[in-house]
């Protein structure tokens, strides 16, 4: 690497993280540091004798999505340990890994896109891929075991219709972290710019609905706590958990 490049391209150059979108996300967060002085700008120049440094709770993870369903455990007091879990948005996997590396017995990872699903979680023997599939289409002949713990973090459609199914498929004594995304909620009238969702009663009733359908489902809501990160868009979102 010669002369100077952008911050975000640095890192990834360096192979401190694994793209500049997850470079210029940690950049952003306050997470990366320029010879010792923290960086803001992912547009900042960097030269081949300048050290940077990272300090990235997210940085080991497949997902920066992992912080969320780490603050919803956490939170929840849920120990995923011996359970067996349904990842309902699997995506790349960072529910997924967070699953698999606090001990569940099994994860179901469900997405209905193909090849997300990253190499190393692929290669987890207590991982079941189902990619390709519609999570509101689940049936035991999918899943033919009762679902102890369920995680969700989808995009472009609402909770409501999503998972109906898939919370049909739980155990008795089941809990579920559900991660409300306002900007698929709230119905677009309510979303400005930039994909920003910032009327808060319309935010405050869309989070409410939804507690409502998943109460509707034979859950209790336990609690909600913001997530630690904003989402990819600067959409402030909540992490749901319930129990049955």
């Amino acid at each position: 690497m010669s002369g100077r490049i952008r911050l975000d391209l640095a890192l990834e150059q360096r192979g401190l993280l694994p793209s500049r979108a997850r470079a210029r996300d940690a950049i952003l967060r306050g997470t990366v540091s320029v010879n010792g002085a923290p960086a803001s700008k992912p547009n900042q120049m960097v030269g081949p004798a300048d050290r940077l440094a990272l300090a990235d709770p997210a940085a080991d993870y497949v997902s920066r999505a992992a912080l969320k369903l780490i603050a919803g455990l956490d939170a929840g007091a849920i120990d995923p340990a011996g359970l067996v879990c349904l990842d309902v948005g699997a995506s790349t996997g960072g529910f997924t890994q967070v699953l698999v590396e606090r001990g569940a017995a099994r994860v179901y990872a469900v997405d209905v896109g193909h090849g997300q699903l990253h190499e190393r979680l692929r290669a987890e023997k207590r991982v079941v891929s189902l990619e390709g599939l519609n999570a509101r289409l689940l049936t035991r002949e999918e899943i033919a075991e009762p679902i102890d713990l369920l995680v969700c973090d989808i995009s472009f459609v609402s909770v409501a219709k999503v998972l109906a199914a898939p919370l049909a498929l739980c155990g008795p004594q089941a809990r579920a972290v559900i991660l409300f995304k306002p900007q698929f909620e709230v119905g677009r009238e309510h979303v400005g710019k930039g994909g920003i969702v910032t009327d808060a009663a319309a935010m405050a009733a869309a989070l409410a609905e939804t507690i409502a359908f998943v109460e509707a489902q034979g859950f209790a809501h336990s609690l909600s706590t913001p997530s630690p990160i904003t989402g990819g868009d600067g959409n402030r979102e909540t992490v749901l958990v319930f129990a049955r």
